[in-house]
This record gives structure tokens, sequence and C-alpha cells, in this order.
């Protein structure tokens, strides 16, 4: 199966960073996420119920990520596949891309990371 639903361009502002003015001021984060789930069912439905509803996993990755104030975005790359597999037990895999466009003058740091449900 390689159904997936795709969510890209969330912004979460939140406090992220290691440095101490990083701890201070909430700094804007963009995510990509994709998430394999079997889509057949929804798909011959027409019903919200028989997917994976994406505004909650949204809504929960974003609540994670505020109430986190992580300091390295590789953690909350983890957190947000954590929380979108903590929504619904169909998300089978997850591939999330954590954007922090401030980190630096003129670069946009980034990482990406692919996760199987145990």
């Amino acid at each position: 199966m390689r159904d997936q639903i795709v969510l890209e361009g969330l912004r979460v502002e939140c406090i992220v960073g290691d440095l101490p003015h990083e701890r201070t001021f909430p700094q804007e984060l963009f995510l990509d996420m994709t998430l394999t789930c079997d889509l057949a069912p929804a798909g011959a439905s027409d019903q919200l119920a028989d997917t994976v509803n994406y505004v909650a996993v949204i809504d929960a990755v974003r609540q994670t990520l505020i109430s986190a104030k992580c300091q390295m975005i590789e953690r909350a790359a983890q957190l947000a596949v954590e929380a979108a597999f903590a929504v619904d037990a169909r998300v089978l895999e997850a591939e999330v891309t954590v954007r922090k466009p401030h980190a630096l003058p003129g670069v946009v740091a980034g990482v990406r990371i692919h996760r199987v449900r145990p």
C-alpha cells in the first residue's frame, strides 16, 4: 500500500532552539508531512470516518510543538511523527520535514525523518 495524505506548509510558531535568545521568543517552523495509510475505504465511502482526519493531525502537531519548547529541530520532527501516530492508528508511516527559516541569515535549516509505526 502506498496511499498517502500529504500536508505541506504547516506553519507553527513555537519556542525552538538552543541559544538563549531562542528560548525567549517564538520562531516559525514550517513542516511538510506525508502520512501513509489506506485511503481506499474513504475513496469508496466518501466519509471522513473512513480516513485519517488531517485537521486533527495538524491540530495535534501544532499543540505538541507549542508545548514542547524543543531545543532541536530533530526533536520537533520526532514529536510531529509521534503526534500523527497518536491521532489515528491507521497512520502506518510518517515522513516529516521541519524547516527553520530564520536559523541563520540567508539559510533555511531543516531535517527530514521517516518513521514506521512500531
